[in-house]
């Protein structure tokens, strides 16, 4: 019998309901310490149908969790193992064009800190900046343009809040991404991704911009998490799902139905490449 949790106040503080965010998951899941973090995009739900003697925890029930209203975002914390190894897998986030405000997943991302997991592997679906960078391809994050100017870390005290972005994408892990492409025989491509606020898609002349800016892929994620992983001491590791063109390069209407029908075309390449990355990962 699943133990009945106090409900805790949206109201208080950060901390607090972290706590009770962890008291939940180790009373659902006494003997699971995961090490791993899985945030799951649009095109990666896939991911969490591999995962293995799996308990599903609603972000509801979990006090430090925000609340999503983005078709494809599921709201689901899934605790199992991937690959052979423990993992929590996020299956979905809230963007900061919902709020307006960047940190709406720190209370998630520091609850899974506190588990003890060590790793945040991030995935997405994004829009191409380069014509050789197809959709249905995918592409590993070797660094990020942070346009949206906006910082999930505004109002934190102490030094601690000074994050070096220097490597915020894990070399180790990017090369074990293109050692798990090689070995199943898929283009993995590498680059740097644009965070744009949304949730308007962007203009031909703000993709020649990006470009100019030596960006390879836009998307309206993916940054502020980066930023709330390395804050928490997590390494991280991310992927990008091209699900188009971006604006100005082809000549096809841009909408989310379509992002979600070409991502769900790439089901079983996401799936793969994500196991075979977490059978790479050396994790304590």
């Amino acid at each position: 019998m699943t133990p009945v949790m106090t409900p805790v106040d949206p109201n208080t503080p950060l901390a607090s309901r972290v706590q009770a965010s962890v008291q939940v998951l180790r009373t659902r899941a006494p003997h699971l310490q995961p090490r791993l973090a899985l945030l799951l995009g649009s095109g990666w739900g896939s991911v969490a149908e591999q995962v293995q003697d799996a308990i599903d925890i609603a972000y509801a029930d979990l006090a430090a969790f925000p609340h999503l209203a983005v078709r494809g975002h599921r709201g689901v914390l899934r605790l199992g193992r991937l690959s052979g190894k423990p993992v929590a897998v996020l299956m979905g986030r809230q963007h900061a064009y919902e709020t307006g405000e960047a940190h709406a997943m720190k209370g998630a991302i520091r609850t899974l800190a506190t588990m003890g997991c060590q790793v945040l592997l991030q995935t997405n679906a994004a829009g191409s900046l380069d014509v050789a960078m197809q959709p249905g391809e995918c592409m590993v994050i070797s660094d990020h343009l942070n346009l949206a100017q906006r910082s999930p870390l505004i109002g934190e005290p102490g030094d601690d809040r000074f994050v070096d972005m220097a490597d915020a994408y894990d070399p180790q892990l990017r090369q074990a991404a293109r050692d798990a492409a090689q070995q199943l025989g898929i283009p993995l491509h590498e680059g740097v991704f644009a965070w744009m606020m949304g949730p308007q898609f962007e203009t031909p002349a703000e993709i020649r911009m990006l470009r100019s800016l030596g960006a390879h892929a836009v998307g309206m994620s993916t940054v502020p998490e980066t930023i709330l992983a390395r804050h928490a001491g997590l390494r991280v590791v991310a992927l990008s799902l091209f699900t188009n063109l971006a604006s100005g390069l082809a000549n096809v209407p841009l909408s989310h139905s379509q992002t979600l029908v070409a991502a769900g075309d790439a089901r079983t390449l996401t799936a793969s490449l994500v196991q075979a990355l977490v059978a790479r990962m050396e994790l304590p």
